[in-house]
């Protein structure tokens, strides 16, 4: 299935930062289904207190979890973010794009005017029925690419897809993402160790490497890192080392592909609430403890780290490779 029929519902300067917070933060006013903005000034918001401060309830879900169980609800952007066309007529495969920080992208990417696809889960197609609907809404192609990623035919077979729907591709979001919270490393099973990496290590290198031939001089691959690969979780063992391939991976492939004229950097988000947080992602018992040892008390929503891989993503971050940009509120690197 390559679309949904329409009948179906490294530290980057001041200045770029300020760049990518422009997205997010645009004026406080309507905006027209391209996602753009006029008129108006954005009003300043203390951090601390933007989004919800109060402990999460605890609640689990079976894996992989969906947004649209969870409460409170995720805040992607769907009503928030505010485009500007800074990526007016790109072309975007986003993985892990149902959810959480990849739907938190796809939506960015959609209302700064490029057409995306998105790769999920086939049991997350709930939540990747309301991505395109999103994406629709703002005026921009959407093609949805379910696949479980943990195989090279299927990593391969996307990235052709996506190539072959959009009519091209130049930005490769590499986002999709397993995690297993463990109190000891006895109780992580080797099966556990494996489907960790083959899902957030070797989907980066096989989905890089089937869509490298379709990229052109000014494209971008973009990796979701965490501050787990600077300071890892007790708990979060084999993630946290996956995270850290990751980063020493968007490094060298950044050496490597400049001679191509493409960009690789990465995200490295701290503590979001998404769905990896409530399909165990957090200890039993431990979900009112998210994010709240952070300097500005509270964790963060997806919507603000999309704006991070907007301006990762736009030729004004063209000098921007083998980087990584923080999101983790005041805790962690980079």
């Amino acid at each position: 299935m390559n679309d949904f029929p329409a009948s179906r519902r490294t530290i980057l300067g001041g200045a770029a930062l300020g760049l990518a917070a422009a997205g997010a933060a645009g004026p406080a006013v309507a905006q027209g289904a391209s996602g753009g903005a006029s008129g108006g000034a954005a009003a300043l918001r203390d951090p601390r207190d933007k989004y919800r401060r109060e402990p999460f309830p605890e609640q689990r879900q079976p894996w992989p979890a969906l947004a649209g169980k969870m409460d409170p609800r995720p805040d992607h952007g769907e009503s928030s973010y505010r485009g500007s066309g800074r990526l007016a007529g790109r072309k975007a495969l986003v993985t892990g794009g149902d959810s959480g920080i990849g739907r938190a992208a796809a939506i960015a990417f959609a209302r700064e005017g490029a057409d995306v696809a998105i790769n999920y889960h086939p049991s997350e197609e709930p939540d990747a029925r309301e991505v395109v609907d999103l994406i629709r809404q703002a005026g921009r192609k959407a093609v949805a690419l379910p696949a479980d990623i943990r195989t090279q035919q299927a990593c391969e077979d996307t990235v052709r897809k996506a190539v072959s729907a959009l009519g091209g591709l130049d930005i490769l979001v590499n986002n999709a993402a397993y995690q297993q919270s463990k109190a000891d490393i006895l109780e992580i099973s080797d099966e556990q160790f494996v489907r960790t990496f083959e899902t957030n290590v070797y989907h980066v290198f096989r989905f890089s490497k089937a869509a490298i031939p379709s990229l052109p001089p000014g494209s971008v691959i973009i990796n979701t890192a965490s501050v787990n690969a600077y300071d890892p979780g007790e708990e979060l063992i084999d993630y946290a080392a996956t995270k850290a391939a990751i980063l020493n991976l968007t490094k060298g492939m950044a050496k490597q592909l400049a001679k191509k004229g493409i960009r690789v950097n990465a995200v490295a988000p701290g503590p979001i609430w998404t769905p990896l947080q409530v399909a165990g992602g957090q200890l039993p018992g431990k979900l009112g403890e998210f994010g709240q040892d952070t300097p500005l008390g509270r964790a963060g929503q997806p919507v603000e780290v999309a704006p991070l891989f907007v301006m990762l993503a736009s030729d004004e971050a063209s000098f921007s490779t083998g980087t990584a940009v923080g999101a983790h509120g005041g805790k962690g690197q980079p």
